[in-house]
C-alpha cells in the first residue's frame, strides 16, 4: 500500500511541476550526433544532443551564463583547489543515485588517452571524493576559467559504464562498445530509441531533479539531409522545426504563414586548415616536400581569398568576415585587429614564385557537406578563387561523419581542410590550446593541421594562468597577432545561426548553436 501511495504522489508531483499541454516535437537537421558517448567527439551536434540526456556539474542558462547543476556550489579552498558540494536526492535515469564516485570516475575517463574531450579539462590534476555528495578539483596551476571548463564535463554513471564494459571511451570507426549505441544520464530526457543517420527518439525523465521548464514529453530527432527536403517537411508540417535552414529558404520560411525564421550571431568560427607536420602531402603533385610549410603559401591562400564575396554572395550575408580565430561574443576578441586584407591574387602568386612555385601547384581538400552554413558552396567558391592563383584544389565535400573520422585524432589524415570551431569555454584560450597548440596528447587534440610554434605554446601556457585580466588580455592580443603573421590557418567568418520553426514552437536559440529542450515549450 504504501509503494501505491508513494507512486501516486510521485505522478501528481510531476503533473504539478510540468507546464500544462505535453507534447512531442519533431525536429530535423541535415547530420546526426556520431555517437552517444560524450567523451567521443568535441562537436557541437553531438554535445548538444548528448547534453539533454548527460549533465554537468555547472551547466549554462539560457543567456549561456553559468548556474548550478549537478552541483549546488563551489568554492576554492586554495589556488589550485576547487571543492564542489553536489546536489542531493539526483537519480541516474536507471533509479540509481548519483553521488562524488560518478564525478571521479568521469573526470578519470574523460582524461583517458582515447577521450576526444581532453582539452577542456587537461588542466585538471586529479578529482578527489571527499564524501559521497563532496568532491574536490586539483589543477595542475591556477586556472582562471575552470568553471567555463567544468560545462563540458557531461558526467556518467561509473556502475553503468561498468556493467557495460564502457568504462573508457573508444575512438569512433575503429572500436565499438555500448556506450556509442546507448545514454543514460540523470537529465530531463532519456533515451529510447536510436536509429543512426535517420532517427533518435528521447522522451521526458520523470526522475528528473529540477523543475521542467519545458512540455515534452517526446523528441524525435530526424535526419533529413537533402536541404529541399528538409525545408519542405517544414512546410508541410511534417516536422515542427529544421535546425540547419538554407539561406536560398530563408525568404520562403519567412513568409509562410504559421512559421517563424529564428536568427542569431554565433560564437563559431569557420576557418582553413594546412597540414604543417607531414614532409610530403599525399594528394599534392609536388614531390619531397610540402608546400604548407611555407608561411608565403600560406599567406598566398589567405591573399586569394575573397571572404567579403563569400559571405555576400554565398552565405546571402550571414556571416561576419574575420581575421581572427575567435569573434565577437568570446572573451579575448579584439575588433581593432579583426580587419582583412583585401583579396589580392596577383600578390598571391607572387608569393606563390617566391616560394618556388610559380606555376603553383595541385592539392587536395577535405570539406564537409552537412555540417555548417553552405559548407560545400562554402570550398567551392574557394577552389575557384585559389585557382586564380595557380593552386588547383581537388574538392572531397563529404558527409561529417566521414570528413570528422578523417581528419580528426588519431588520424590527422588531411593535406588542407575547412573546419569550425566554438569556443567550449567562450574564451580564447580554448581555441589556442584546443586548434593551434603543439600537439602533445592533450594540447593541440584538434590540431588537425599539425602546427607547432614554441612562441605561441609559451604564450598558451601563460595566458591559461595569469589571473591579472589586464596582462592576460595583452598576451591574447600578442597570439592574435603572431597568428595574422605565421597564418596557420585562415579565418573566413563567424556564421549566422538560422533555425525555423511552427509558430506555436518557443525554445531557446543560445550563440553557441546548442539546441537545449529544457526549454522548449509547444503552445
Amino acid at each position: 500500500m504504501q509503494r501505491i501511495t508513494l507512486s501516486i504522489v510521485s505522478v501528481l508531483t510531476a503533473l504539478i511541476a510540468s507546464p500544462a499541454g505535453a507534447a512531442t516535437l519533431r525536429w530535423a537537421n541535415d547530420g546526426d550526433a556520431s555517437a552517444m558517448d560524450p567523451a567521443t567527439r568535441q562537436e557541437t551536434v553531438q554535445l548538444s544532443f548528448l547534453g539533454n540526456i548527460y549533465e554537468p556539474l555547472v551547466r549554462r542558462n539560457r543567456d549561456l551564463g553559468l548556474e548550478p547543476g549537478l552541483a549546488t556550489s563551489w568554492e576554492q579552498t586554495s589556488p589550485t583547489v576547487w571543492r564542489f558540494h553536489l546536489r542531493p536526492g539526483v537519480k541516474w535515469q536507471d533509479g540509481s543515485a548519483f553521488t562524488a564516485d560518478d564525478v571521479v570516475f568521469t573526470l578519470k575517463r574523460i582524461l583517458s588517452p582515447d577521450s576526444a574531450m581532453r582539452a577542456p579539462l587537461s588542466p585538471v590534476k586529479e578529482a578527489r571524493k571527499i564524501d559521497d555528495m563532496t568532491v574536490d578539483f586539483e589543477t595542475v596551476v591556477p586556472d582562471p576559467i575552470f568553471l567555463q571548463e567544468q560545462t563540458e564535463l557531461l558526467i556518467m554513471s561509473k556502475a553503468w559504464c561498468e556493467a557495460h564494459n564502457a568504462t573508457e571511451p573508444v575512438v569512433i570507426g575503429k572500436e565499438d562498445n555500448y556506450a556509442l549505441h546507448n545514454a543514460m544520464g540523470t537529465g530531463p530526457f532519456k533515451l529510447v530509441s536510436r536509429e543512426p543517420d535517420r532517427k533518435t527518439v528521447v522522451e521526458k525523465n520523470p526522475l528528473w531533479w529540477d523543475k521542467p521548464e519545458h512540455n515534452l514529453d517526446r523528441v524525435e530527432f530526424d535526419i533529413i539531409a537533402s536541404a529541399p527536403t528538409r525545408v519542405a517537411a517544414l512546410l508541410s508540417g511534417e516536422i515542427d522545426m529544421i535546425y540547419s535552414v538554407p539561406p536560398q529558404d530563408m525568404a520562403r520560411i519567412k513568409q509562410a504563414e504559421g512559421l517563424k525564421l529564428l536568427q542569431t550571431p554565433e560564437l563559431r568560427t569557420i576557418f582553413l586548415g594546412f597540414d604543417q607536420s607531414r614532409d610530403e602531402l599525399p594528394s599534392s603533385d609536388v614531390k619531397g616536400k610540402n608546400p604548407f610549410k611555407d608561411v608565403r603559401v600560406r599567406q598566398a591562400v589567405a591573399l586569394a581569398i575573397d571572404e567579403p564575396a563569400i559571405a555576400s554572395r554565398v552565405m546571402l550575408g550571414l556571416a561576419h568576415p574575420t581575421r581572427e580565430m575567435w569573434g565577437p561574443g568570446v572573451n579575448g576578441y579584439d575588433a581593432a585587429l579583426d580587419v582583412r586584407p583585401k583579396a589580392d591574387p596577383a600578390k598571391a602568386k607572387q608569393l606563390l614564385a617566391e616560394a618556388g612555385y610559380p606555376a603553383g601547384f595541385r592539392v587536395g581538400m577535405d570539406c564537409p557537406n552537412d555540417r555548417y552554413v553552405m559548407d560545400e558552396q562554402i570550398c567551392t567558391a574557394i577552389v575557384s578563387m585559389l585557382a586564380r592563383t595557380g593552386i588547383k584544389v581537388d574538392l572531397n565535400a563529404q558527409t561529417k561523419a566521414k570528413f570528422f573520422n578523417k581528419i580528426s585524432a588519431p588520424r590527422y589524415d588531411t593535406d588542407f581542410y575547412m573546419l569550425g570551431w566554438t569556443p567550449a569555454t567562450y574564451d580564447a584560450h580554448n581555441a589556442l590550446y584546443t586548434l593551434l597548440g603543439t600537439r602533445n596528447g592533450k594540447r593541440g587534440e584538434i590540431n588537425d593541421g599539425g602546427y607547432s610554434n614554441p612562441a605561441l605554446d609559451d604564450l598558451i601556457e601563460k595566458i591559461g594562468v595569469e589571473t591579472d585580466q589586464a596582462k592576460r588580455t595583452a598576451m591574447i592580443e600578442q597570439s592574435i597577432v603572431l597568428l595574422q603573421t605565421d597564418m596557420p590557418t585562415v579565418p573566413l567568418h563567424q556564421q549566422v545561426i538560422v533555425w525555423a520553426a511552427k509558430s506555436n514552437i518557443e525554445l531557446a536559440q543560445p550563440a553557441d548553436n546548442t539546441f537545449p529542450y529544457r526549454f522548449v515549450v509547444v503552445k
